[in-house]
């Protein structure tokens, strides 16, 4: 089968991923059981203020719901692009820690937290799926170029290259139906779309295996870093992170970039970097941001910075406490997360056998 010619992969127009995205967010309201979301982070530090309102947040009005909701820390996938697997276990607790603090309940039945190298079944996935995509088809996957780009690495590792198969597996192993992500994820998405469709084809056409997934957007626009030119990263060093005081919250603020200008005023195109302390704000403080600015006006970006201290730590006090809670028993996280690897394994090894048997493989 030529895949490039047969059957390429279509990156949709961004438009018609959010008319998706909306449909699916409708469904899911209207039938939660009806679905299973996969989503998740790589423990390569702390989570922060935009993780909470792009992702997070979102995670777990979801799983309130009473969708199923597999967590799954890529903690394999750290080591693609990054030399800190000396930390790997330390920000692999942190991060189930900062969700759980967030919101996400595993004692409800229906969120499981779990370390994708503690499933040996969903990994044995990545074997078929690589062998449903074609190099050239990878090399053209625009986030898998931009997360190079952004790498500190002297070249290209096979473990980065095929980074979109393995989120593929990460998805299908659970035969999730909605991918909470944002923007530049869509291309995972899609390849992940085109590889159980193609899985479908060639080995179970008349009794499908896999739904097609389909990424679900945020409606938080991407959070600019508080150094005002690129996103809000872990690995530019332009967050809020979530474990932050309120002394330290208040000092990486006061070092925010804004500009020169006294009159503060919500113009995100002309002033990218104050309007995106004031949609921050907006987020923490329940005002729209024209307000905040208007309330603001000659008060300069020391008002603004204070203002948004303010509000910011107001707004995640209550998570702040928990997760000091929840540091101080990590037993319980633990507990969590083995309950998480269990749900996930079992799963994992139901779908695994229908994909053996449907490729005619010894069972």
């Amino acid at each position: 089968m030529n895949n490039d010619s047969e059957n390429p992969i279509s990156y949709d127009t961004f438009a018609a991923s959010v008319q998706r995205s909306r449909e699916l967010e409708k469904d899911i309201i209207e039938n939660p059981h009806k679905h299973t979301v996969l989503t998740g982070d790589r423990p390569t530090g702390d989570l922060h203020i935009g993780h909470y309102f792009g992702s997070l947040q979102n995670r777990v009005k979801i799983a309130e719901l009473g969708v199923k909701t597999f967590i799954v820390i890529a903690d394999y996938q750290v080591l693609t692009d990054r030399e800190v697997f000396d930390k790997i276990e330390e920000c692999t607790l942190n991060l189930a820690i900062d969700y759980i603090a967030s919101g996400l309940d595993p004692e409800s039945g229906n969120v499981f937290i779990f370390p994708h190298s503690c499933v040996p079944e969903l990994n044995q996935l990545i074997l078929p799926f690589l062998n449903l995509v074609s190099i050239p088809e990878l090399e053209r996957n625009p986030t898998v170029k931009d997360e190079i780009e952004s790498s500190s690495m002297a070249k290209m590792n096979a473990g980065m290259f095929t980074y979109p198969v393995h989120q593929a597996a990460d998805i299908l192993f659970c035969k999730a139906t909605a991918i909470p992500v944002g923007k530049d994820q869509l291309p995972h998405i899609e390849l992940t779309r085109t590889i159980a469709r193609r899985f479908n084809a060639k080995y179970k056409s008349d009794n499908p295996i896999f739904p097609i997934p389909q990424g679900l957007l945020s409606h938080v626009p991407t959070m600019l870093g508080l150094d005002g030119n690129a996103k809000m990263s872990k690995s530019r060093n332009n967050t809020i992170p979530l474990k932050a005081t309120e002394d330290e919250t208040a000092r990486i603020i006061k070092s925010a970039v804004t500009d020169s200008e006294r009159l503060i005023t919500f113009e995100p195109e002309r002033r990218p970097a104050v309007a995106n302390l004031l949609e921050i704000a907006s987020l923490t403080s329940g005002e729209a941001p024209e307000a905040i600015a208007a309330q603001i006006g000659n008060g300069g970006a020391g008002m603004l910075k204070a203002y948004l201290t303010e509000h910011i730590n107001a707004y995640f006090r209550p998570l702040r406490a928990k997760r000091a809670e929840l540091l101080d028993n990590i037993g319980y996280i633990k507990k969590i997360l083995n309950t998480g690897i269990a749900e996930a394994r079992d799963v994992g090894d139901k779908t695994l056998r229908e994909v053996k048997s449907a490729m005619n493989m010894y069972l």
